[in-house]
């Protein structure tokens, strides 16, 4: 079924850039470094599309990496350059990459793959990579193998649905790229209850709703967290999944 808010939530997050920036998980080295090996040869030129307010950027960067970042969302942008002054940023889309042909060596996509027109991109996406180079879409997810964790995202579905289904994306075929491959990386953010809300205040579905709706699902998770042990007092982690898809340009 067609979603008639998904361009109204696609465009959402600029007006929360800077929670964004402060509540949002980063991307595990491993997950990152086996993205990259799907390339041939090494992968020093990379690209990072879609990249929000930087949280795939770091990670780039603190590999010695030479990074550009694409942005459509000029707030989004802004935290961007704020956090990794590094990185060369540019304003674009994934459907009209702003790099000549052959640019980079890889192409990686923290939490943003599903937002765009996927047959386009993946052109785009194709076109700016070298003969060899890697496509490394990414998302990070709650661990609902912890039942305190299945129970928080149970009760606030309408808030924390999983945005796309990572194996149909897999299944997803394109001439310029080979099949994708998929690994998944377990690690934790440490969070406080609060925090773990102002999380989920961030995610397009809770930025769209009107303000009643979302105080109400914010509430019952806030109620939540205070009454389960494992979250009640104080920091804990929270355990994450990141998955990560490769498929080498052809």
């Amino acid at each position: 079924m067609s979603d008639p808010t998904r361009g109204q939530r696609a465009s959402s997050f600029g007006t929360r850039a800077a929670e964004y920036a402060r509540h949002r998980p980063d991307y595990p080295r491993p997950a990152i470094e086996w993205g990259l090996s799907g390339a041939t040869g090494t992968a020093r030129r990379v690209l990072d599309l879609g990249a929000g307010t930087g949280k795939l950027t770091l990670g780039l960067t603190a590999l010695g990496l030479d990074v550009t970042a694409v942005e459509p969302d000029p707030e989004m942008r802004a935290e961007l350059e704020r956090a990794v002054p590094s990185a060369k940023s540019l304003a674009g889309q994934a459907e009209r990459i702003p790099l000549p042909d052959a640019a980079v060596d890889a192409v990686l996509v923290g939490q943003a793959f599903h937002w765009f027109d996927v047959p386009a991109a993946l052109t785009e996406i194709g076109r700016v990579l070298r003969p060899g180079g890697v496509c490394v879409p990414m998302w990070n997810y709650e661990d609902e193998s912890v039942p305190w964790v299945a129970g928080f995202t149970e009760l606030g579905r309408d808030g924390t649905r999983r945005p796309a289904s990572v194996e149909a994306i897999r299944e997803l075929t394109h001439p310029a790229f080979e099949p994708f491959e998929i690994g998944r990386f377990r690690h934790a953010q440490r969070r406080t209850a609060e925090s773990l809300v102002e999380t989920i205040a961030t995610y397009s579905k809770v930025i769209v709703a009107p303000p009643a709706e979302s105080a109400a699902l914010l509430g019952r998770l806030r109620r939540y967290l205070a009454e389960h042990p494992a979250t009640a007092d104080g920091e804990f982690d929270l355990p994450l999944v990141t998955t990560a898809l490769r498929a080498r340009r052809s």
